[in-house]
């Protein structure tokens, strides 16, 4: 007759392995908690630190030996970089903002299955996303004085949501075509993002993925209030036109 301790431990198909040979630890309440605060802090801070590298103020620095804040509007972007005179500088920053936002949402997507008891990947991206755009505006290095997010929000979002970046920058091309204001075409495809992410981006859309296309979105219109006061007085100033006014700087 077989101990009856060594009954509980065959295995139900093969009477010869123990029941529990082959199954899988499981990760301890405590220590599955400390795993997600540290993968947290990782995301929050290096998707932060990815946006905040404030590339037209590095570029120009580097290349034109010039403080970009000091230059036309003040702001750092791809466009105030360009209306320097610096051209291909200017498409340098916009494709160098661009990626660093498509790199940090690469990296909320890589930590996305450490938080999976905490919130859906798609969630996770998104929360990677804002951050970037945030860390763009608001940089440490330069005394939260940053730029306006046109750039990192695309490079955000072709990763995130590909089909309606891609649908918001043509939106963008179209209107720049027609009117030639950059500020004009960068609000108008920012507004529309969030409607093209609701209709094009498949599977299940999160609360919170939603929530942060619409409050992305704002915050790159916000950030072109001066714009929008120089639209509206008739004073805002065309790409590849001569200044209709003296520029006044911006944050």
């Amino acid at each position: 007759m077989q101990h009856s301790g060594e009954a509980n431990n065959v295995h139900p198909m093969r009477g010869d392995v123990t029941a529990f040979q082959d199954t899988p630890q499981v990760p301890s309440p405590a220590k599955l908690t400390s795993v997600m605060v540290v993968v947290s802090l990782l995301l929050v801070v290096g998707a932060y630190l990815l946006g905040s590298i404030p590339t037209g103020y590095l570029l120009m620095r580097i290349f034109r030996k010039q403080d970009i804040r000091t230059i036309g509007s003040g702001n750092i972007g791809a466009t105030n970089v360009m209306r320097s005179g610096a051209k291909g500088l200017g498409a340098a920053t916009f494709l160098a903002d661009m990626l660093k936002g498509s790199a940090a949402v690469g990296l909320g997507t890589v930590l996305a299955p450490y938080l999976v008891h905490l919130a859906p990947a798609r969630s996770v991206a998104a929360a990677a996303a804002l951050l970037a755009v945030l860390g763009h505006m608001f940089p440490v290095w330069l005394g939260f004085k940053g730029g306006k997010g046109v750039a990192t929000g695309f490079g955000v979002f072709l990763v995130a949501a590909p089909a309606a970046a891609l649908a918001s920058i043509a939106v963008f091309a179209v209107l720049l075509a027609l009117t030639r204001y950059v500020s004009l075409s960068s609000i108008v495809g920012a507004a529309c993002f969030p409607a093209f992410a609701w209709f094009l981006v498949q599977g299940d859309k999160p609360v919170f993925f939603i929530a942060v296309q619409t409050a992305v979105a704002l915050l790159i219109i916000v950030k072109h209030h001066q714009n929008i006061r120089r639209l509206l007085n008739g004073t805002e100033n065309k790409i590849g036109g001569g200044s209709k006014t003296t520029e006044r700087r911006t944050a």
